[in-house]
């Protein structure tokens, strides 16, 4: 039942409103994308905008299954170390010819894409593709862009490649369109992939920035290998003086890090400290600092022979880290490990203060120092991505072929039609499970909650669109200016439209809002709706303008230093050179 009495078009109208203020709210980023997506759903079920029956169908739609069981089988990949024959064959060729290494990574990237969510593909190649960049010479902010980008085109190859596609395939069957086989996007996504290729061989290149990463922000630090604790004795001249004005501190080769009193670190206010007796003071220094240091009666330090050598490496926040949403003084990593973070990179954010009150988020890179064994056991721990090297976390490698079979068997029997992907996947995760190729906490760990959350929310705010009439209205209103415009414009507009948004909001919310509108489109003007379903599948894919459109964007974003004005530069023109070439073959391949 309705809250307020309103007509049918009163209905429509508020459900917009709504919905515009969750995009306005998605734009600005106040809160996480999934937050926004269930408020706005509470807000049009107390409104009575969303039938409580309407909500309940949305979780039948099994787009957003099949989006999970499918990341529980890239997981089984991930972690029987299936893609370590490729990366590892490149690395060996990096050595003689890093070129034909990198032609050889953006293949399998595309490929590997084409089968599996993209995202996994571009965390696991990270780490590869800034090794490669060091062999050849140039910045990682040369390859990292152009990674993502394979990915994102590479995704688009099959109905499989990437959740947007699956997503959009269900919410054209909840609207009585037949579903899409997993190639029949094929044909079309072939050109896009070629021309992306070409697009990044002779005009990225030139485009894309030399950027520098936050570790080698750090170079003129380089010699800084040691932590070292000191405390301050009770005949210290330096008691009662405020820490940060402390001269011995401030020399070249010694930093100060932290100020421990009892058990409590003070590093988060050190203006306002005072040294007192029994303070210990963490300092990285260099060795010839460190020896100087034992020298001085102003200091004692803890160990005189204990100085521990550490490495300072930035580290990937990905979906599955067990960070995320989590604040860095919470986790102390101080205690538990033995390491310091030094600034977090979020984009275009180098942040380095006030880092204790930060709230971790998926992309974000951080800055850590500490003994390496510290380091790669918080990584283990937490799961995070070293971006500086590959990693080596690869469990079960025996059980690698069973996890290429079972993925490959969703593909194959899927293109042949032997039965829906859905059913298809939860075999495989079956599989995947009982043979032991990833054991059932590491493989639920993989299931991004907080993407099905937006899913099935957008989903539910679909059906308010749809039952309130809202979608129709936009229809009644858009209508009259395409009909009798030719099929390249017709298909310009929904790409261009579906397009714009995505690279504000995420393309799944845009994917679920803007496919019942192109079918309504399709409806009013009396022509088939399918090719105006592909051009929203393709545009809500290919998102290269901004970080925000496409996770992978987000997740090369930290690692290669861009600002954001770097995917403008380079993402704007493929993005409309994509368009064009998408509407001028749309229409061939599924004529309107």
């Amino acid at each position: 039942m309705l809250l307020i009495e309103l007509s049918q078009t009163g209905q429509a109208v508020l459900t917009l409103c709504v919905v515009l203020g969750m995009f306005i709210l998605f734009v600005k980023e106040v809160l996480p994308t999934e937050v926004v997506a269930i408020t706005g759903v509470a807000v049009l079920l107390v409104l009575g905008l969303l039938p409580y029956e309407a909500g309940l169908e949305v979780l039948s739609n099994p787009a957003p299954w099949t989006i999970a069981a499918m990341f529980i089988v890239m997981g089984a990949l991930v972690r029987t170390g299936a893609l370590d024959a490729f990366t590892a064959a490149a690395d060996r060729k990096a050595q003689k010819s890093p070129k034909i290494a990198l032609a050889m990574l953006l293949a399998v990237v595309v490929v590997a894409s084409a089968i599996m969510n993209n995202t996994p593909v571009v965390v696991v190649m990270i780490p590869v593709f800034v090794q490669l960049s060091r062999t050849m010479g140039v910045s990682s902010s040369k390859l990292l862009i152009p990674l993502s980008y394979a990915a994102i085109i590479g995704g688009t190859l099959t109905l499989v490649g990437t959740s947007t596609n699956l997503l959009v395939d269900g919410v054209a069957r909840a609207q009585g369109m037949k579903g899409f086989s997993i190639f029949e996007v094929t044909p079309l996504a072939v050109a896009l992939v070629a021309w992306g290729m070409i697009y990044l061989l002779l005009f990225g290149r030139k485009l894309i920035p030399d950027r520098t990463s936050m570790a080698s922000m750090l170079s003129d630090r380089s010699k800084m290998k040691f932590f070292t604790e000191a405390v301050i004795p009770p005949e210290s001249n330096l008691i009662g003086r405020e820490v940060l004005g402390v001269q011995l501190f401030k020399r070249e080769g010694v930093r100060l890090i932290d100020v421990i009193r009892g058990d409590t670190s003070l590093r988060r206010n050190l203006k306002d400290v005072r040294l007192q007796v029994g303070d210990r003071v963490v300092l990285r220094t260099q060795m010839t600092e460190l020896l100087s240091l034992q020298r001085d009666k102003s200091l004692k330090r803890l160990d005189q022979v204990g100085a521990v050598e550490t490495s300072t490496v930035e580290v990937l926040i990905t979906p599955g880290c067990k960070m995320v949403g989590r604040s860095l003084g919470s986790l102390r990593l101080r205690r538990r490990y033995g390491v310091y973070p030094l600034a977090v990179h979020r984009r275009n954010q180098n942040i380095g203060l006030q880092l204790d009150e930060l709230v971790v988020r998926v992309g974000d890179t951080l800055l850590l120092e500490g003994a390496p064994e510290d380091i790669q056991r918080l990584a283990r721990d937490m799961e995070m991505v070293d971006v500086s090297h590959p990693s080596a976390r690869a469990f079960r490698r025996g059980h690698a072929p069973l996890a290429v079979i079972a993925l490959l068997s969703v593909v194959v029997l899927a293109g042949l039609g032997v039965a829906p992907i859905l059913y298809l996947a939860m075999i495989a995760v079956g599989v995947v499970l009982v043979t032991r190729c990833i054991d059932s906490d590491e493989a639920f760990s993989f299931i991004d909650g907080r993407l099905l959350a937006l899913i099935f929310a957008m989903l539910a705010i679909g059906a308010a669109l749809d039952h309130t009439g809202a979608v129709a209205l936009i229809v009644d209103a858009v209508a009259p200016h395409l009909t009798g415009l030719p099929p390249f414009l017709i298909i310009w507009g929904i790409y261009l439209l579906t397009s714009v948004l995505t690279e504000m909001v995420s393309n799944n919310a845009v994917a679920v809002v803007v496919t019942p509108i192109a079918i309504g489109l399709a409806g009013a003007m009396g022509i088939d709706p399918r090719p105006l379903v592909v051009a929203v599948m393709v545009a809500a894919s290919c998102s290269f303008a901004t970080p925000i459109g496409y996770q992978t964007n987000m997740l090369v974003y930290g690692p290669g230093g861009y600002k954001f004005t770097d995917f403008l530069r380079v993402g704007i023109p493929l993005n409309l050179s994509m368009g064009i070439l998408a509407s001028a073959l749309i229409p061939l391949i599924w004529p309107l």
